[in-house]
């Protein structure tokens, strides 16, 4: 285990900045995501990380040693690439063994550890097969076990789980998890799937646009998001433009007057609501700081819960997600129904500015 220092970490291209002023620490141990959307600065921070693009400045620290310009082979960390990156030539134990054979590790030490990383990762027996004739979720444990062969002070994950279906990932992620809480090995990995972040993290760094947006455990970041972009890309949001008009009032642009908890100067903006947050009634709810008509455009049915998109004027539409009970009734589309809320729930953000730095 060793802790892992990212300070000011920059790279540019040119005039661009790829990835802009990233200053974080990754705990002992730790499991740390970096996610956010195509182009915002996950992978050339992650790949900085591993040794394959040189910063353009700033510093990175593995364990208290410096490793900015280590070469990878270097650094004793293992990656796990997104197209697994497999010998196809080599078998299964060949694959595991290539990092240790360039460590030029004695033969018996070699047999020894790709038997017990195989054990590891639940896949005893297939030593001796070739990749092309494993499944996609064998084929990404050889990766994984190849990487922790090596034995490394960090394991770097590189959106590991994307070319796997939606069945399969959700089975190859909690046994990621759980390997990696066993062996207690300090983890980076890069997604753009907020699920996968929100079930394998200890804590999140929400990117955009080359920089960190927002840094915390995934409660920290769902009920206390930092700005709309986090709060639009981790969970789900409904949002609504407007102003606030005074401490605690929020005009939408449709007109509605709506009771907010979240204290910001006067001016323009946007109201977010989560959709389990709200309530659905054909009587005003009392009791709620909020209670609005409107009428009901559309019902979906996503099986464990179903999600109701209400009008409350010409320009304000929100969406209520409601538990799939048995004998629960299905709002009716075009129905007038309520849609309330306490002030709390409702967090209000002025209108975006870009990042810092970037161009």
């Amino acid at each position: 285990m060793a802790q892992l220092e990212l300070q000011r970490l920059t790279k540019r291209y040119g005039e661009f900045a790829a990835v802009h002023d990233v200053t974080l620490t990754v705990n002992e141990g730790e499991f740390l995501v970096l996610l956010g959307p195509s182009g915002c600065g996950k992978t050339t921070t992650l790949r900085m990380i591993a040794g394959f693009v040189a910063p353009t400045s700033g510093a990175i620290r593995l364990g208290g040693r410096e490793i900015t310009l280590l070469p990878p082979w270097k650094r004793n960390a293992g990656l796990v690439f997104q197209s697994y990156a497999l010998f196809p030539h080599l078998t299964v134990a060949q694959n595991i063994a290539f990092g240790l054979e360039m460590r030029k590790l004695p033969r018996a030490d070699i047999e020894a550890r790709v038997a017990e990383t195989l054990r590891l990762v639940r896949l005893e027996g297939f030593g001796g097969r070739l990749p092309r004739q494993l499944s996609g979720g064998q084929q990404q444990r050889v990766a994984l076990a190849r990487a922790l062969a090596i034995r490394p002070d960090l394991l770097l994950l590189d959106e590991p789980l994307s070319n796997l279906d939606a069945k399969l990932r959700e089975q190859v992620r909690v046994e990621i998890r759980e390997l990696q809480h066993e062996l207690g090995i300090t983890t980076v990995m890069v997604t753009h799937d907020q699920e996968e972040a929100l079930t394998m993290a200890d804590r999140l760094v929400v990117m955009s646009e080359g920089a960190v947006r927002q840094i915390g455990t995934q409660r920290e970041l769902y009920e206390h998001p930092a700005d709309r972009f986090v709060a639009e890309f981790v969970g789900r949001s409904t949002f609504l433009s407007g102003r606030v008009e005074g401490p605690g009032l929020f005009r939408t642009e449709g007109g509605l007057a709506i009771q907010c908890g979240r204290e910001v100067a006067a001016g323009r903006g946007s109201l977010a609501l989560r959709p389990e947050r709200l309530s659905l009634s054909d009587q005003p709810l009392a009791g709620l700081d909020n209670s609005l008509p409107g009428k009901v455009d559309l019902v979906s049915y996503l099986g464990a819960a179903l999600d109701v998109r209400v009008r409350l004027s010409a320009s304000d539409r929100v969406v209520v997600q409601l538990p799939n009970r048995a004998n629960g009734e299905t709002p009716t589309e075009g129905a007038t129904m309520y849609v309330g809320w306490p002030a709390t729930a409702g967090l209000v953000f002025p209108e975006a500015v870009r990042p810092a730095g970037h161009e």
